[in-house]
């Protein structure tokens, strides 16, 4: 059986490669988006490699790199978003666990993360397990899809099965005959 790692000390965990990017756009408020991001690679002590994923993460954010001196409070609700994942990728991580990304930003801020959330899983190789409200978009891009109910996991299979299942168009994607 696999390790628990429900007992582990977060170092630990992120050392594994598993990152947690939390609904809500937790961020540290009164520190600046460059404090923020160099937080999410702690566990690193090589600062050749910290500084090579500080640019990798101004790359795919580059609004982040403008702004990097500034409270990240001032940030939109997009930025701060960006600001979180960006965290997450500051530790290399294997698997990113993200929660309710596209909550409360504008539909168009929603696109622009879900493309690099794409872009992080297929040119990075990261994993994604994504908790989405939204069906239609989480379906959108990925490859398996879970269904929960009221905490259980009710239904799981292809995204291509997903969408064909009555109960899924009906219940989660409004669709009816």
């Amino acid at each position: 059986m696999g390790e628990d790692i429900t007992r582990k000390p977060a170092h630990e965990i992120v050392k594994m490669g598993l990152i947690h990017v939390p609904e809500g756009r937790k961020i540290f408020k009164g520190m600046t988006i460059l404090e923020n991001l160099e937080l999410g690679s702690f566990t690193l002590e090589d600062e050749a490699e910290r500084k090579k994923r500080l640019d990798h993460v101004f790359e795919i954010f580059p609004v982040l790199e403008e702004r990097k001196n500034r409270d990240s409070a001032f940030l939109s609700g997009g930025e701060q978003q960006m600001l979180v994942i960006g965290r997450g990728l500051m530790a290399s991580p294997k698997l990113m666990l993200m929660d309710e990304p596209s909550m409360g930003l504008s539909p168009m801020l929603v696109a622009e993360i879900f493309k690099i959330i794409q872009r992080i899983n297929k040119e990075e190789g990261v994993s994604i397990l994504l908790v989405e409200q939204n069906a239609h978009l989480a379906l959108s891009i990925a490859e398996h899809g879970y269904v929960m109910e009221n905490g259980k996991i009710v239904l799981d299979d292809s995204v291509e099965k997903l969408r064909e299942n009555e109960d899924i168009k009906m219940f989660y994607l409004g669709l009816t005959e």
